[in-house]
């Protein structure tokens, strides 16, 4: 059950660093609408990392409630790029990247055999989120691109 409790750690960590992601490309954005979207995936996003972290407890972990240190860094990165660039686009490619590097990871863990049942349906249910965030996010390339 170790395993379990340290992977899914990790995708919380990734997934709060999501959250925050999303939050801070919609006020990088310019475009109401796009800034819209980005709350609006967020707030799923928040709901995702929600659910993680009740099958954490459920397994007997704590609560996490902060992201990643290299999370942080890249915002800080992200806020230093974001002087000199169109917003929408700018946060458009971020959530682009994001997702693509949370499913990579999400992915990973299912790959494990050792994760009980209930685990694995709720990384599965997850990743499933994450890769319609995948999807909105390509749409959103292809329109400020």
């Amino acid at each position: 059950m170790k395993f379990d409790t340290t992977s899914l750690e990790t995708l919380i960590d990734t997934t709060y660093d999501s959250v925050e992601g999303y939050r801070k490309a919609g006020e990088t954005a310019k475009s109401p609408e796009l800034k819209r979207i980005l709350s609006e995936q967020a707030a799923k996003r928040q709901k995702t990392l929600d659910t993680l972290n009740a099958e954490l407890t459920r397994l007997g972990g704590n609560l996490v409630t902060k992201g990643t240190a290299t999370g942080g860094l890249h915002r800080l990165w992200m806020d230093l790029t974001d002087l000199f660039a169109n917003g929408d686009k700018v946060a458009v490619n971020r959530v682009e990247e994001g997702e693509d590097y949370l499913a990579e990871k999400f992915e990973e863990v299912l790959k494990a055999t050792d994760l009980d049942p209930t685990t694995r349906t709720v990384v599965q249910t997850a990743l499933n989120e994450i890769r319609e965030g995948e999807r909105m996010a390509d749409r959103l390339a292809d329109q400020y691109d």
